[in-house]
């Protein structure tokens, strides 16, 4: 597994801030225009669970940010489970499955998750419940879905992915998307540029778990595609720019298991967008403070590169505030 996953979730203008909180429930009401980062820390493979507001240091366009809210786990969170069911996979779905109610454990009761299915086509298997017991069901049905044709188009499916989530996964809290898959076949007129944006635009991070043969393609087996239309899938760079991570398993279930943990127990971060910023792309940049760096020296960062300012005004997110 990495080190450090870093997801950068967008917020509307609205009106008053917050103040930073450490501990405590959070409610949500109107605050500034807030740029959001959910982080999760972790070294020689291990969860970093005590860090404080005073540990990070953000940046956006090398410009430090003041940090105005700081939380962990308090925000709700709204997963897409999203599951490759071609015939090479479903195994491995059947394995996520045979673990899913237990997995699902680690999540809060306001939570909420959906399952989607996808193999040529993708299609909603059920929309966001907070019903774990229901969810685990409907991982266990997808095992067996066959509706959904034999071609792995995983750049298309993740499109629809990111539709589905700006669509549907309301304007509060976190928001993922975690994908089982082998990571083969080929993208046709589907390059990973559109599919990044779609995930930005709804504030979405992807996280990857890639079994059986599959593994991140080579920039030489880019160089050697004849047709700029056919394009290998790499899930690995797109969970990367979007600030997740992705990860080699040979036991879909028990990396389900540890991939919802470390969904659920990121910080929440958030500072006031820079008014005077430029427009376009901005890039962020979050790690530890040289102290915090002094305790944890083998942690690393993965960050979401930054977003773009037409994803603010698209996105209204309101602001959590300590009760």
């Amino acid at each position: 597994m990495t080190c450090l996953t870093l997801v950068l979730l967008l917020v509307s203008p609205v009106m008053q801030s917050p103040v930073i909180a450490q501990d405590g429930d959070v409610t949500f009401k109107s605050g500034v225009s807030n740029v959001r980062v959910d982080a999760q820390v972790l070294q020689d493979n291990e969860l970093i669970t005590g860090l404080t507001a005073q540990d990070f240091v953000v940046r956006e366009d090398d410009r430090p940010q003041p940090i105005i809210y700081f939380g962990r786990e308090k925000e709700p969170l709204s997963l897409l489970v999203l599951l490759d069911v071609s015939g090479s996979m479903r195994k491995y779905v059947e394995q996520v499955a045979t673990v899913s109610r237990q997995a699902l454990g680690y999540l809060r009761p306001k939570d909420r998750v959906a399952v989607m299915v996808f193999a040529r086509d993708a299609q909603l298997r059920a929309g966001f419940s907070a019903e774990m017991g229901e969810v685990a069901s409907d991982i266990r049905a997808a095992a067996g879905d066959e509706s959904v044709g034999t071609a792995t188009n995983i750049n298309d499916s993740l499109l629809t992915a990111a539709k589905y989530m700006e669509e549907k996964s309301g304007d509060a809290g976190r928001k993922a998307v975690l994908i089982l898959t082998d990571n083969l076949g080929l993208n046709y007129k589907s390059p990973d540029e559109p599919v990044i944006e779609a995930l930005h635009s709804s504030s979405a991070v992807l996280n990857a778990i890639v079994v059986g043969e599959g593994r991140r393609p080579s920039p030489l087996s880019r160089q050697r595609a004849q047709n700029p239309d056919f394009t290998p899938p790499d899930v690995f760079t797109i969970a990367e720019q979007t600030g997740g991570e992705a990860v080699r398993a040979d036991r879909a279930g028990e990396a389900f298991s540890r991939m919802i943990e470390r969904i659920r127990t990121r910080y929440s971060i958030h500072y006031k967008m820079p008014e005077s910023g430029k427009s376009g792309f901005r890039t962020i940049q979050v790690e530890l403070t040289p102290a915090a760096k002094l305790r944890y020296p083998r942690a690393q960062v993965r960050a979401r590169k930054g977003y773009r300012m037409g994803e603010v005004a698209r996105s209204a997110l309101n602001v959590p505030q300590q009760n």
